[in-house]
C-alpha cells in the first residue's frame, strides 16, 4: 500500500474534526460565512448559470450540439486535437461561465463522443469566467471602471487560447487511443436521391453542412425522447447540479472563515506577500491571492479594493478569474467524479491559464489603456450588472454566445475552403 492512500484518509478525518472544532467555536461568523455563500449562489450563480444548463440539455438531446460540432470539426482538430463538438462546449463556456465546459464534456464523454484524453484537453480550457460577471461584477462591481473590461477580458480570453493550444500534447505520448472509433459519420450514400445517383455519391463525399445535417440526425435518433420527458430530465439534472454548485460555494466560505479565524491564514497570507515581493509585484495584493485561491468571487472583490496600482489589480483580477477557486474546482472535481477523466490536467492548466493571464494584463495595459486611464478602444455597449436574474442579463449571454459561434465558423468555413483550395492547386501542380 503506497503512503497517499496509508495516510490519506486519517489526514481527512482530522481535518474534518478541526474544521467541526473551529465551526463550533466560532458559530456566528460561520454561519454569517454561510449566508455570504448563499447569497453569492441565489444572487448571481443560480440566475446565470441554470438557464444555460437547461439549453444546454435541450440542445444535445436535438442533436444541435453535434450539427455545429460537424462544421466545427475542420478548425477544432488541427488547433486544439479535440471534435468539432468541443467547439460547442468552448463557446457556450465562455459566454455562461464555469461549471458549463465540464457539464457538457462530460455529456460527450457519457455519449461517446470523445474520449478521456480529448475530454481532459476540452475541460482544460474551456472553464473559464462568462464576460456578464467579468465585465459587469468585476470591472464595474468591484473595481468601478468598465474601460478595464478590455484588458481583463484579452487577458483571460487570451489565456484560454494558449492553454487551449498547449493542451493539444497532452497525452501525445500515451498509449491511448486518441478518437473514438464509433463516432456516427456520414456516409455517402445515405445522401443519395435516387438509385440512378448512387455511383457519383460513392464518388463524391457530402458537403460539410450535409454531414453536419447527418450527424444532427443520428444523434436524434440514438437519443429518442420526447420534448417532455426531454425537457423534465434536462430541469432535473440541471436542478442538481446547481444544488450541488451552491453547496459548494457556501462550504468553502464557511471553510475559508473558519481557517481565517483559527489565525492560519496569517501563515499562507505572510507566504503569499514574500512571494509577491520577491516577484516584483506589492505585497498588498496578498488578500485578494489568498481569497482567490479559495472563491474566485472573494478575490476579484479584494483585488479591488487593494491599495496598489491599477494594473497590478487587474493582473490579480485576472489570476484569480482563470485560477477558479477551489469552489469552481470542486464543482468541476464532482462532475469528473462521474466520469473517467482526470482531475490533474485541469489542475494545471488552471493554474497555468492563472498565471499566464497575470502575465497578459501587464504586458497588454500600455497597448490597450495607453498613458491615461482610459483604453484605445472603447466597448460598443457598456453592460450593466444586475445581482438578480434579468432578461438582459440573460439576453447578452446569448448574443455573445452567438458571436462566438458565428466567428468559430467562419473560420471554419474558412479552412475547409483553404484546404480545398490547396487540393485543387496540388492537383493542377501534378497535371
Amino acid at each position: 500500500m503506497s503512503l497517499y492512500r496509508r495516510y490519506s484518509l486519517p489526514l481527512l478525518i482530522l481535518s474534518l474534526l478541526f474544521l467541526f472544532i473551529l465551526m463550533a467555536v466560532y458559530p456566528q461568523s460561520s454561519l454569517n460565512a454561510g449566508l455570504r455563500g448563499l447569497a453569492i449562489w441565489w444572487d448571481v450563480l443560480f440566475p446565470s448559470l441554470f438557464p444555460f444548463f437547461v439549453i444546454s440539455e435541450l440542445l444535445l438531446g436535438f442533436g444541435i450540439v453535434h450539427f455545429i460540432g460537424a462544421l466545427l470539426d475542420p478548425l477544432m482538430q488541427p488547433l486544439f486535437r479535440v471534435p468539432g463538438c468541443g467547439g460547442f462546449v468552448a463557446a457556450v463556456s465562455c459566454a455562461s461561465g464555469y461549471p458549463i465546459g465540464a457539464k457538457l464534456t462530460a455529456k460527450l464523454w457519457e455519449q461517446k463522443w470523445i474520449t478521456r484524453i480529448e475530454g481532459e484537453r476540452l475541460v482544460a480550457f474551456t472553464t473559464s469566467s462568462d464576460p456578464i460577471f467579468l465585465i459587469g461584477a468585476v470591472s464595474v462591481g468591484f473595481f468601478h471602471q468598465p474601460e478595464i473590461a478590455l484588458v481583463l477580458g484579452a487577458a483571460h480570453y487570451g489565456g484560454v487560447l494558449i492553454i487551449g493550444l498547449l493542451m493539444r500534447f497532452h497525452g501525445s505520448r500515451s498509449g491511448e487511443t486518441d478518437t473514438r472509433s464509433d463516432r456516427p459519420q456520414p456516409t455517402p450514400k445515405a445522401w443519395s436521391k435516387s438509385t440512378n445517383t448512387k455511383a457519383a455519391g460513392r464518388n463524391r463525399q457530402p458537403g460539410p453542412l450535409r454531414q453536419a445535417l447527418y450527424a444532427m440526425h443520428t444523434a436524434r435518433l440514438e437519443d429518442g425522447r420526447p420534448l417532455g420527458e426531454l425537457l423534465r430530465e434536462a430541469i432535473t439534472s440541471s436542478l442538481r447540479l446547481i444544488i450541488v454548485v451552491g453547496g459548494l460555494v457556501v462550504f468553502f466560505c464557511v471553510i475559508l472563515e473558519a481557517l481565517t479565524n483559527s489565525g492560519l491564514m496569517s501563515g499562507l497570507h505572510l507566504l503569499t506577500a514574500n512571494l509577491l515581493t520577491a516577484c516584483g509585484l506589492p505585497p498588498t495584493l496578498t488578500e485578494s491571492i489568498v481569497g482567490g485561491i479559495f472563491e474566485v468571487t472573494l478575490g476579484a472583490q479584494a483585488a479591488g479594493k487593494a491599495t496598489a496600482a491599477i494594473p497590478f489589480k487587474v493582473a490579480a483580477a485576472a489570476f484569480v478569474l482563470s485560477w477558479g477557486g477551489l469552489s469552481v474546482h470542486a464543482q468541476v472535481a464532482s462532475i469528473l467524479n462521474m466520469t473517467d477523466l482526470r482531475y490533474m490536467p485541469f489542475l494545471l492548466a488552471r493554474a497555468a491559464h492563472g498565471f499566464i493571464s497575470a502575465l497578459l494584463a501587464l504586458v497588454l495595459w500600455q497597448p490597450l489603456m495607453g498613458q491615461g486611464s482610459f483604453p484605445v478602444f472603447f466597448p460598443i455597449y457598456d453592460i450593466v450588472w444586475s445581482p438578480g436574474f434579468s432578461s438582459a442579463m440573460l439576453l447578452q449571454s446569448l448574443l455573445f454566445l452567438g458571436f462566438i459561434l458565428a466567428g468559430m465558423l467562419s473560420l471554419s468555413w474558412l479552412s475547409v475552403g483553404t484546404r480545398r483550395l490547396y487540393v485543387r492547386l496540388r492537383r493542377t501542380h501534378r497535371q
